[in-house]
């Protein structure tokens, strides 16, 4: 197990110790995972605005025409249509369709690209980039180099909009540079929350000055990695390494909407004969008929007890006032509002499958 010595610190570690928060290790980093609680921070992003530390995200710059350089190979979302100043969410596959991440690729200019990526998946990331790109392209890993904000809530644009007048003028997934204390900052409409929210690239070594500015305004408060976990649970965000994995396909973790089956990517031949031999598991959601909350690694049973499937996350949902959760059960079994129970061998609970979007009235498109 990792120490906290060994852990990668974001820019703001000593600032998040200062406010008091709890740190945790999340993917090989020093992470805040509650400063006021989980409830009061998950409360706040719905109601007004939170600011999170996303800083041990990795970001990486491809320069090189889409075809010619390899990337639109490497990824399984349509690049050719993105418009520049827009961005999409995908995923890069091995070559049995498993998940290596999931990423979003921002086009910053004709050929120049800007990726995230997990941040326990840096270095892998970066190796299958490097690996699968020809000469054609120059890959750069910037990732020590720019530290990454979140800004959600209903209330994030007025926030945002104070210090950076235009701010308020970006569309769903797309972003734009700003001069933002000086320099000229990537900010995208986009976040992990199912609320209007806004990502803040900025300079690593000036980190601590984006976030106290922005925590200046009596409407932002900190938040950390456990409301953000119940955050994008709750609106059916899957999480790499839980939902996601090498050992889960693509179309098993439901990314189809984000796969281009009309061009050539890594992984294709495997996702197609998974489809015409018929896709054996499926995530599904799980809402606990308590306030009971399914666990990752729980087993999911029938009610006569058979085994179909494993807990993939779960939380106390402070909307339905219930546990829920998400599992990867056997495509025979996923069928919503049929009766299943989660837990061990000892200790089960009763729970019925459900869509993953467990609420949808958030702020997202407003």
């Amino acid at each position: 197990m990792s120490t906290h010595a060994q852990l990668l610190k974001t820019p703001l570690f000593d600032e998040h110790v200062r406010l008091g928060a709890k740190m945790v290790p999340f993917g090989g980093w020093d992470m805040p995972v509650q400063y006021a609680g989980i409830l009061d921070e998950y409360a706040q992003t719905r109601q007004q605005a939170s600011l999170f530390d996303i800083s041990h995200m990795g970001e990486f710059i491809i320069q090189g025409d889409l075809m010619k350089s390899g990337l639109d190979r490497i990824v399984t979302q349509r690049l050719s249509d993105l418009p520049v100043k827009s961005c999409r969410y995908g995923g890069m596959l091995n070559v049995d369709g498993g998940v290596i991440d999931d990423l979003i690729v921002f086009r910053l200019e004709q050929d120049k690209w800007f990726i995230v990526v997990n941040g326990a998946t840096i270095d892998k990331d970066a190796q299958q980039f490097k690996n699968q790109l020809t000469q054609d392209a120059q890959f750069d890993d910037v990732t020590f180099h720019t530290a990454k904000l979140d800004l959600q809530g209903p209330l994030s644009r007025e926030v945002l909009k104070q210090h950076v007048p235009g701010v308020e003028n970006l569309a769903y997934y797309t972003f734009d540079f700003f001069n933002f204390l000086g320099e000229n900052v990537l900010i995208s409409r986009t976040g992990y929350t199912g609320e209007l929210g806004y990502e803040v690239y900025c300079p690593w070594d000036r980190a601590l000055e984006y976030w106290q500015i922005l925590m200046q305004d009596e409407r932002v408060e900190p938040a950390g990695l456990g409301a953000r976990d119940v955050l994008r649970l709750e609106v059916g965000y899957g999480l790499y390494g839980h939902e996601l994995n090498e050992d889960i396909s693509a179309l098993e973790s439901g990314l189809n909407r984000f796969i281009d089956f009309d061009k050539d990517f890594i992984g294709k031949a495997a996702l197609q004969g998974q489809q015409d031999a018929g896709v054996p598991r499926k995530l599904v959601g799980l809402v606990s008929r308590s306030r009971r909350s399914p666990r990752s690694e729980q087993q999911i049973y029938t009610e006569a007890g058979e085994v179909i499937g494993v807990v993939t996350s779960g939380s106390f949902s402070p909307h339905l006032e219930r546990g829920i959760g998400v599992g990867l059960i056997d495509q025979r079994h996923a069928v919503q509002g049929q009766a299943v129970m989660f837990g061990t061998e000892r200790s089960r609970a009763e729970a019925e499958i459900s869509s993953k979007i467990f609420y949808k009235n958030g702020s997202l498109k407003s």
